[in-house]
């Protein structure tokens, strides 16, 4: 065998290994709710999650883990109404001590924010977390990015995590058994660097980084605590189209080699981070733009072992 064929085999073997391990690890943290004992980091608190509609997603992900913490009453929004009943029945049956209320709306819209966010004050008489979760992704070329396209991109992803802010910083305000709270919006890493986004999807993520910053700046004094989650690359509704392009060719096991881990992220990962944010062991974390990416953006690009 000639020593290029044997260094293809060689690495071809490496591949598989390394998607046979991600594969495992993936699904172990997919299942770590169901192994680990329900905890309590949320017992009582009061909860919004806008964007949760996708089986795959980060919202759906983060409702199951604040039930699993305890939280008391979950207040769930989506664009799309259709997935939001199983979703509701999904949860009861998990945990059955956390009310569940669903809702069809839009979540960039000034008037259903407002109204939910009073839903929990006059039923809850308080609202702990806003986790501003809903969003859509692109990827469209800049010199095809028509006006209308960008603005609807800062509509979904960026005037939403405004209105959250607004809204929910208001009714937190309001708390009575409570002080303070925490709003959680989710951004990207393509907020703070070009080459994970298309022109609309980076600048409405880099201003949702900008929010959270301001956002903690102006409600100096209230307890409240406004931080942006930058997820890296990650196996959701909106990237469906990118793994099944790969597995397609059959080389999934290199999505997200760049980054140290080797890997990309599932949803749980990234409700893990949500769930940090919502309770009290994040109680000093504010204005602040928290990275998940496997350690991507650490470094300067570079192939390991190849410096030329």
């Amino acid at each position: 065998m000639s020593e290029k064929k044997s260094y293809a085999k060689a690495n071809k073997a490496d591949d598989l290994e390394r998607r046979n391990r991600t594969l495992q690890r993936l699904q172990t943290l997919q299942n770590q709710l169901a192994s680990r004992p329900q905890a309590y980091r949320l017992t009582g608190k009061v909860c919004i999650i806008t964007g949760v509609a996708s089986k795959k997603g980060i919202g759906r992900a983060t409702a199951f883990a604040y039930a699993h913490e305890g939280a008391r009453h979950l207040y769930l929004l989506d664009f799309d109404g259709a997935p939001l009943p199983e979703l509701k029945q999904a949860l009861e049956e998990a945990y059955p001590n956390t009310k569940v209320t669903v809702a069809q709306g839009d979540a960039a819209d000034d008037a259903t924010i407002a109204t939910l966010c009073k839903r929990a004050i006059e039923e809850e008489e308080r609202l702990d977390v806003f986790f501003a979760n809903a969003g859509i992704a692109t990827a469209i070329p800049i010199t095809e990015t028509s006006p209308e396209h960008f603005m609807k991109l800062l509509r979904v992803n960026t005037l939403s995590c405004f209105i959250a802010i607004k809204h929910a910083s208001a009714a937190m305000r309001k708390n009575k058994s409570a002080v303070g709270g925490s709003i959680i919006m989710t951004a990207s890493v393509a907020g703070l660097k070009a080459g994970a986004g298309d022109i609309g999807y980076s600048v409405s993520k880099a201003a949702v980084n900008n929010l959270a910053q301001v956002g903690a700046s102006q409600l100096t004094g209230t307890d409240i605590r406004v931080n942006s989650i930058c997820p890296g690359l990650i196996e959701t509704g909106m990237t469906t189209g990118v793994f099944d392009y790969a597995r397609s060719k059959g080389t999934d096991g290199k999505i997200g080699q760049l980054a140290p881990l080797q890997r990309y992220a599932v949803a749980e990962e990234i409700a893990q981070v949500a769930t940090f944010l919502a309770c009290d062991d994040s109680s000093f974390v504010n204005g602040q733009n928290i990275v998940v990416d496997g350690g991507h953006s650490a470094s300067l690009p570079f192939v390991p072992g190849r410096m030329a």
